[in-house]
């Protein structure tokens, strides 16, 4: 089975998991993810790969982590994730790049993520729960961050914090690649 079969599969069987152990309907976590329901049944049949738009959509509305979703390794307490087991979930022909390379429920879903992007690249990300928070530290090049319509430079050695419950952006204006390491705090679903 390949590594995209094994994360479609677990995706599918963690979300009806955590749907079923939240009480929501296949409607009711539609309408809180901003999905459709005809997504969710195909996502949970393992029969389509989605975008990491979706699957933050699905985290964000249940409250768990995107590597939760994609977690097909139950196990002891500490966790070790290989290097070549970080699950690159969005890439660009021009080299940009983001990694999930860990996660953990703590007390809501709390991830690490590794960015790249490359000269002239972005990505744009939908608000996320109202009391998320994301931190990112810049290791090569500048980022150029913005939050709810105003752009913020972070060059290489410098961090910044935010609250991602408004449209952001991470863009990278300059002329060489820039690196960043984000973590993403989201609160427990109530």
């Amino acid at each position: 089975m390949s590594d995209l079969d094994l994360l479609t599969r677990s995706l599918g069987r963690n979300v009806r998991r955590w749907r079923t152990e939240r009480g929501f309907t296949l409607d009711v976590l539609a309408a809180r993810a901003g999905v459709s329901r005809g997504m969710l049944i195909q996502i949970e049949q393992a029969r389509t790969n989605p975008s990491i738009g979706t699957v933050v959509k699905i985290g964000d509305a249940l409250g768990v982590s995107v590597t939760t979703l994609l977690d097909y390794e139950q196990g002891p307490k500490v966790r070790i994730v290989p290097a070549d087991r970080a699950v690159r979930l969005w890439h660009t022909e021009g080299g940009s790049f983001s990694r999930l390379l860990a996660g953990t429920e703590a007390p809501g879903p709390l991830e690490m993520w590794d960015w790249r992007l490359m000269p002239g690249e972005s990505s744009d990300s939908d608000p996320h729960p109202a009391g998320t928070v994301e931190l990112v530290h810049v290791t090569a090049g500048e980022l150029t961050l913005t939050v709810d319509g105003t752009a913020h430079r972070v060059p290489a050695g410098a961090s910044a914090s935010f609250e991602a419950g408004t449209p952001h952006t991470y863009g990278n204006e300059g002329d060489r690649p820039m690196e960043m390491i984000m973590f993403v705090s989201v609160p427990p679903v109530r």
